[in-house]
């Protein structure tokens, strides 16, 4: 009991390291509780805050802030507007396409796993092979079924796409115009002495901006090399498999893995084993290398390097408590936690130390625990 006590007054007898605790616990439990709710005040501040970067470029090239937001806001409306109106219809219109599609590619997928058998009898049999397309033509086709349900046509799935179409771009508008106000307003009702907390959030702040803004770049970059590529090939659903391969950069390590499957199984069906599925897949790879290599170092040079298993870690947690939302700030939130760690205070244990820890007194003293115990045995 008494490490314990230990333990609390070395790391929590700061009241700043109570209120940077509470503030982080509150946040948290807002977006657990309270997220499904929210979820467009979310998108909207998440938006917002992509969006400030470039109304405070244009603001220090002498623009005037609310001339900077009306271009910056305008800009957003467009890109919207081109999402709605000919993003979204090109990945409808490709996934009911696929799913159409997909009893033929599993017969075509059978006909060739069926030639295993024959060319090696010893590890696979015929009856192995049926069983296994069986189960994936079931599976596949109750996931087909459900996707094509899924009709923007319901009551619920219009209600919920027309207050993110209008209340989602009102809420930036007002998030980029009076965010200084509304920082104010917050500040007003938060502890006056949270010097540690706005320690944290300075050097966060700048981790998570040059993240989030340097994975969007990333995100149309890498999305839109693809979508030109693959149809120079001629490589069908270009659109949906670009959109793909965009969103996998999201995920670090696993999404280009994940991306890999779709582009190489459509380069297979309608190529077969021919020199074009094989120039489809050299040219995919070529895309994933220049991300690492050179687009990655390039954007996210000034961000916090993460160990590899900090990151899938990360993934894991965040992605299981928020879904998408963590997916994506998974690194900025582990980001966040690295800073909490390297700001969290470390006092010596005033009392209580010695009892807990004996060598720590003659430590400090200057004294090694070797040294005492020659000088008691000298007397």
């Amino acid at each position: 009991m008494e490490i314990v006590r230990a333990w609390f007054r070395r790391y929590m007898s700061d009241p700043q390291v109570v209120i940077l605790g509470l503030l982080l616990l509150s946040g948290f439990a807002i977006v657990l509780i309270m997220g499904n709710m929210l979820a467009p005040v979310i998108a909207a501040v998440v938006i917002a805050y992509l969006l400030d970067g470039l109304v405070s470029w244009l603001n220090q090239h002498r623009l005037p802030r609310s001339l900077a937001v009306t271009i910056v806001f305008l800009a957003f409306m467009v890109f919207l507007f081109f999402a709605l109106f000919w993003l979204l219809p090109r990945l409808s219109h490709q996934v009911t396409q696929l799913f159409q599609q997909l009893p033929d590619m599993i017969s075509r997928g059978q006909q060739a796993l069926l030639q295993l058998p024959e060319r090696y009898p010893a590890f696979v049999t015929e009856a192995q092979v049926r069983d296994v397309m069986a189960a994936v033509r079931a599976e596949i086709g109750g996931y087909g079924q459900r996707v094509l349900s899924m009709s923007l046509a319901s009551l619920m799935g219009l209600m919920t796409l027309l207050v993110y179409v209008i209340l989602v771009p009102v809420l930036v508008f007002f998030f980029l115009k009076d965010k200084e106000g509304m920082m104010r307003w917050m500040g007003s009702y938060l502890p006056a002495e949270r010097k540690l907390a706005m320690q944290v959030w300075a050097d966060v702040n700048v981790q998570i901006a040059n993240y989030v803004r340097g994975k969007v770049w990333e995100i149309f970059i890498v999305g839109g090399v693809s979508y030109a590529t693959f149809t120079f090939m001629g490589l069908g659903y270009a659109v949906l498999l670009s959109t793909l391969v965009g969103l996998s950069v999201i995920i670090p390590y696993i999404g280009a893995a994940v991306a890999t499957v779709p582009v190489a199984m459509i380069a297979y069906f309608q190529w077969g084993w021919t020199a074009s599925f094989g120039y489809v897949l050299i040219a995919y790879g070529v895309i994933q290398a220049l991300d690492g290599n050179v687009l990655v170092p390039l954007l996210f040079s000034e961000v916090v390097n993460l160990h590899p298993v900090a990151i899938i870690v990360a993934v894991l947690v965040f992605g299981g408590v928020w879904g998408f939302w963590g997916v994506f700030f998974a690194i900025p939130l582990a980001t966040l936690v690295q800073a909490v760690l390297k700001a969290w205070p470390k006092k010596e244990i005033i009392t209580g130390e010695d009892d807990a820890f004996p060598n720590a007194a003659t430590e400090r003293a200057g004294v090694s625990p070797g040294a005492q115990e020659r000088g008691a045995n000298a007397q």
